[in-house]
């Protein structure tokens, strides 16, 4: 096979133009960094390395979202435990209500004080993050959550129900921020306790005590009961003694269900009397017509689970003066359907911290696992697109050495002609 001057010189010229370029794509790779500087450097590490560039993308996106979410169960998490600081100086001061030592003007100095609790709790469920945004207002975190009523009692929640949410991860979107009308408006149903109360209309000096239960899952437990006094006729020779019967409202129904009431059972004071599954003491001397009622913490009416719907309430009794026995039964009527509120909001309230805390938990484990993903993306990106600078100059070195060569040998090879044998 003969090959031609021109064919010879042509393939080595493209020789040598094909190492020029291939130095300078190193040189371009050298100077970069970068071992990707186009596609069709390497199809598959291009392709490879825009989906972990889109992965980076993604987890650093995460990152800030977790961050965000931790910034806002912190917050939440610690306005909820001043609220339970304020809620155990309330719980404090009704204890401290019901000493019988106490005057008018002690329990007046009382209700000031309460007062004063009433509106740090206000504050604190209005509580604004760094962007100005109502923690507590659920999706309308532009809103002012909790008002005062105008009629003087309770509060109006304007905020949304629903809670503020935040992608975490792939898989993974957590609640940030609890409405404050779950908060304070709401109790726990695995932590409350029954309320007793008797009737602000009550004559006598029948008082009523918090409510005993044996049996939680008993459905009787969730009707309303009333107790109403009267007279009965018994003995022999036949005489009238105070006596009660009871019915029950089942709140569930529409209209609620009222049950017609029991036969009248004689009073005797301070013995137990049973309404489902639950048990309550009634002492004093209650009057013909008085009515006292044991309720279910939460029958469906925003206003028996209000906080300040209850120290309103309670403001008002106490500063009620309690110049009569009758009055006095009311007092303390009022303190022990008080108490029972307040500590099933407390109970509320610490339920809900407890459910904060657990999602900050997985917040931060969440980041923990995500930074060892993020650390190993970054680490197969840098190894895909980043060039080994030793073994890059190692290379560049070679190839420049080569055509170095390539180009005096051609030159040498340029000079040989068949006259120069012939001269010779």
């Amino acid at each position: 096979m003969r090959i031609s001057s021109s064919q010879y010189f042509t393939m080595n010229v493209e020789t040598m133009n094909n190492q020029q370029a291939s130095l300078a794509n190193m040189y371009a790779q050298i100077s970069s960094g970068k071992a990707l500087q186009t596609a069709a450097d390497n199809p598959l590490g291009a392709a490879q390395a825009v989906a972990l560039t889109s992965q980076a993308a993604n987890l650093a996106q995460y990152s800030t979202n977790q961050s965000s979410a931790l910034t806002s169960l912190q917050q939440e998490d610690s306005t909820l435990s001043s609220v339970t600081n304020v809620m155990q100086s309330i719980q404090s001061l009704v204890v401290n209500a019901g000493n019988g030592t106490l005057n008018d003007t002690d329990r007046s100095a009382l209700a000031t004080q309460l007062q004063g609790y009433r509106s740090t709790l206000m504050t604190l469920a209005n509580t604004t993050d760094a962007n100005g945004n109502y923690i507590f207002a659920g999706f309308q975190g532009g809103s002012k959550p909790f008002s005062d009523n105008a009629s003087g009692v309770g509060a109006t929640y304007d905020g949304g129900p629903g809670q503020r949410q935040v992608q975490i991860s792939d898989t993974r979107t957590i609640n940030v921020a609890d409405p404050g009308s779950a908060i304070f408006q709401s109790v726990s149903s695995n932590e409350s306790s029954p309320v007793s109360s008797g009737s602000a209309a009550n004559t006598g000096s029948g008082t009523i005590g918090p409510v005993s239960v044996s049996d939680s899952s008993d459905p009787a437990n969730s009707l309303i009961y009333t107790i109403t006094f009267g007279t009965t006729t018994t003995g022999t020779p036949p005489a009238s003694v105070s006596s009660y019967s009871i019915t029950s409202t089942d709140p569930s129904t529409t209209p609620p269900t009222v049950t017609a009431p029991t036969t009248p059972t004689p009073y005797t004071a301070g013995s137990n009397i049973t309404v489902g599954s639950q048990t309550v003491a009634i002492s004093g001397t209650p009057a013909s017509g008085d009515k006292f009622s044991v309720s279910p913490a939460n029958t469906g009416s925003t206003s028996d689970t209000d906080i300040f719907t209850t120290l309103d309430s309670l403001v008002n009794a106490l500063k009620q003066p309690a110049d009569s026995a009758s009055a006095q039964a009311t007092l303390q009527n009022a303190l022990t359907t008080a108490g029972s509120k307040i500590s099933n909001t407390y109970n509320n309230v610490l339920t809900t911290q407890t459910a904060v805390g657990g999602r900050e938990q997985e917040v931060t484990a969440t980041q923990t696992a995500m930074q060892t993903t993020s650390t190993q993306t970054a680490n197969n990106l840098s190894d895909l697109v980043s060039v080994n600078l030793p073994s890059a100059i190692s290379q560049y070195e070679m190839t420049q050495n080569s055509l170095q060569a390539a180009q005096q040998a051609f030159a040498q090879i340029q000079k040989m002609s068949l006259f120069n044998y012939l001269s010779s």
